[in-house]
């Protein structure tokens, strides 16, 4: 019997890891995978699933000191089920994929100009701002140039899961 799950899509927030009680790192996090043959909604986006995922030891350790929200993640793994009683009584069913290797599948200046990219203003050419830093009033501005100094990533909004 197999039971074999690869991921490849981007992280839906940055990693925490949390330590069990015999002090064991658990990481728990969702991957966003566009699904491959769908139409697009009625907004023009790809549909994506949300895969909850866990990984321990080193992994978690590893992906809880460089995994950010967006990152490309590559994950091998199994998927299971379990289930539990919450607070109210209810059972609670849950599947995720209880990872063997995660990777991470850009390189740390693509993840950063990435980054940078989702909350920087959209630039006009050459527009003036007002550097509030100035504080010898001598009316320096800070134009759209001086962002310039990374490479330049040419990514549609169809390659992204969110």
């Amino acid at each position: 019997m197999i039971n074999r799950a690869v991921l490849v899509g981007r992280l839906t927030r940055d990693v925490e890891v949390r330590k069990t009680q015999s002090g064991l790192s658990v990481a728990s996090f969702t991957v966003a995978c566009d699904r491959r043959f769908s139409s697009q909604n009625s907004q023009g986006q790809k549909e994506a699933d949300f895969i909850s995922c866990v990984a321990w030891r080193q992994s978690a350790d590893f992906l809880g000191s460089y995994g950010r929200k967006g990152a490309l993640v590559g994950v091998e793994g199994r998927i299971q089920t379990r289930n539990y009683q919450d607070r109210d009584g209810r059972k609670v069913y849950v599947t995720e994929v209880v990872c063997d290797n995660v990777q991470l599948l850009e390189s740390r200046s693509a993840s950063q100009a990435r980054a940078s990219a989702q909350t920087t203003v959209p630039e006009t050419d050459n527009a003036s701002v007002y550097d509030p830093s100035d504080n010898a009033g001598d009316g320096d501005t800070i134009t759209a140039d001086d962002f310039n100094t990374g490479p330049s990533l040419d990514i549609s909004s169809d390659d992204l899961p969110f």
